[in-house]
């Protein structure tokens, strides 16, 4: 089976790498495709890939791993989505732009939204699988602990509060909790960890790097994989990120702000002033560990390590019974969207 893991932010590395993984150990065929613009960030550089899509449709693949919201049509493979989060609340999250053959889902919540659609528009399948990204939470468990220990103790603190907002210009809270995380880490017994989306605006990176530097208990991180700093820290600030379903299914308490999900079982509020008297309540009080479990139960009840193993066999059995689509049938829109973005095949 020749496969490709698609690549069109510096995201989907960590969320296709569990995936390659299975394919060494299964003896296929892989080819990773780097967009130009992230080619800079990829661990990878001594495996076989490309940053040009004619290479891709010379590969004459079987399956295109894709964790983004498109993928040429025209290029021959199952276009298989895997996605690039949990934030099932985001806008478009659900939106079928006809770019894929098969959804592999992470849970029960998306598994029922995507049947829905399927019994609508009839061109795609639907598999539950679990969400690749997480197997590598088991991975790097006790080197995360002991990186925390170490941090805490060379500042002297007793808990790591980590700040991941979204990018979304609409959604971010990037341009309102600045002096409230200034006051939380005057708090000698909080070490506030900064880590932000790699499409965050530049104007917010640059404010929270002088944060940083003016205040010693304020660090900004750099490093793109944000599983470690999810490991290592006891809350998670955010606003309407998929990064807190990652948090939450390791039992440890979220508080946001202006989050848009119609089903929150986690703290939110409006107001940014409270931050540093909520952090303090869900530390102490954690008055919402009960509803933790029903977030696992319907975004992600795996916790084997397994899902990038269940999306290789998934697409296996597939294809046994499925011939390999050669292209997309979309509409003039969405082609002439994948024109501009990658051009026009040069091989038809």
């Amino acid at each position: 089976m020749k496969v490709i893991l698609f690549c069109l932010n510096n995201y989907a590395f960590s969320i296709l790498a569990p995936i390659k993984v299975v394919l060494k150990q299964k003896g296929h065929d892989y080819l990773w495709y780097v967009a130009k613009k992230t080619e800079k960030d990829f661990p990878y550089k001594e495996e076989n890939y490309t940053t040009e899509i004619l290479d891709l449709e010379r590969y004459n693949a079987d399956v295109i791993y894709a964790p983004g919201n498109i993928v040429p049509y025209y290029m021959r493979g199952l276009k298989t989505q895997i996605f690039h989060g949990l934030a099932g609340e985001k806008k478009g999250h659900f939106r079928i732009r006809h770019y894929f053959d098969l959804y592999l889902t992470q849970g029960p919540y998306f598994t029922n939204k995507f049947n829905e659609l399927r019994s609508k528009h009839k061109d795609f399948d639907v598999i539950e699988t679990g969400w690749p990204k997480l197997d590598e939470y088991a991975t790097v468990a006790e080197t995360s602990l002991k990186a925390k220990n170490e941090l805490l103790a060379s500042y002297g603190a007793k808990k790591i509060v980590l700040y991941a907002p979204t990018f979304s210009p609409k959604l971010t809270s990037a341009p309102f909790l600045i002096d409230q995380l200034k006051q939380l880490a005057v708090n000698s017994d909080y070490l506030v960890l900064l880590k932000f989306h790699p499409l965050m605006a530049e104007e917010w990176l640059v404010e929270y790097r002088k944060l940083a530097q003016e205040n010693e208990r304020i660090l900004f991180q750099e490093e793109k994989n944000i599983i470690k700093f999810l490991l290592m820290a006891d809350v998670l600030l955010s606003d309407t990120s998929s990064v807190i379903y990652e948090f939450l299914l390791l039992d440890k308490p979220v508080i946001t702000f202006k989050n848009i999900s119609s089903k929150i079982l986690w703290e939110n509020t409006d107001d940014y002033s409270k931050l540093v008297k909520l952090v303090v309540e869900n530390l102490t009080v954690d008055p919402f560990k009960d509803s933790r479990k029903t977030i696992y139960n319907e975004f992600h009840p795996y916790s084997d390590g397994q899902s990038a193993l269940r999306m290789v066999e998934a697409v296996e059995h597939y294809l046994t019974n499925n011939k390999v689509p050669k292209k997309r049938k979309i509409s003039w829109f969405r082609r002439r969207k994948t024109h501009a973005q990658f051009g026009r095949s040069k091989l038809n």
